[in-house]
């Protein structure tokens, strides 16, 4: 095979060989025991944990509920399920009571909210062990069980048309539970203390995206492949 651009396809080669043995070690564990792409995960994790803390707010918010008496009629996948919530929901000060998959619960909302914002504030701040000994389950399974019971509160209320208090609920799962959740073990970090490392990612990312293309474009170009303009057709 007759390479009509040897220059270009020594270039691409190299380019292409480079880009390969770079991406490779990105996926060795040289960072701490990860990989880049974890590491960087992590990174950006722990940057967006600290901007997305909105627990004390929501906690603030809970204080203006008035008459939040509420009751309600929960169903669930399992029974196992359906226990684990009446414990949850009666630790909080409401009562609960399991028949099979359902669970029926009547007691305060600021008061069951409150207690579902602490446990959420207690896992962002990585503190499982007082959970752990509340509920006698893990910090993560407390927290899951407060989702799984908060979004069936949700519904009921919605099915009984109080809608302001069932939104005001899913905001507590969004912002405070699922928040709670999904950053307990990640240290916070702000994005001032690690500009360095951003920016070196952020110029990583565009050099790296520009190695693969100029690739491409040599190799393409070592055998005869150009793009062109194409020619306006006269009418």
């Amino acid at each position: 095979m007759v390479i009509p651009n040897k220059g270009a396809l020594i270039k691409g080669l190299l380019l292409l060989v480079s880009f390969l043995v770079i991406l490779t070690a990105m996926f060795m564990p040289f960072f701490d025991g990860k990989n880049a792409l974890r590491a960087a995960d992590r990174l950006f994790n722990s940057i967006a944990k600290g901007s997305t803390y909105y627990i004390h707010d929501l906690q603030k918010q809970t204080q203006a509920l008035q008459d939040s008496t509420f009751t309600a009629n929960l169903k669930f996948d399992n029974q196992q399920t359906a226990e684990k919530v009446a414990r949850v929901l009666e630790v909080s000060g409401a009562q609960a009571s399991v028949d099979g998959l359902r669970v029926s619960v009547t007691g305060d909302l600021k008061q069951v909210l409150d207690a579902a914002l602490a446990d959420a504030d207690a896992m962002f701040r990585n503190d499982e062990a007082s959970l752990r000994q509340k509920y006698n389950m893990s910090g993560r399974e407390a927290v899951f069980v407060w989702w799984k019971s908060l979004k069936e509160i949700d519904k009921d209320l919605s099915r009984q048309k109080k809608f302001k208090l069932a939104s005001f609920v899913e905001t507590v799962v969004k912002k405070g539970v699922e928040v709670g959740y999904n950053f307990y073990g990640i240290q916070s970090q702000t994005a001032s203390s690690k500009a360095g490392v951003l920016t070196f990612s952020l110029i990583f990312y565009i050099i790296y995206t520009l190695w693969w293309g100029m690739a491409i474009m040599f190799l393409f170009d070592a055998c005869g492949l150009e793009m062109k303009a194409r020619a306006k057709k006269e009418v």
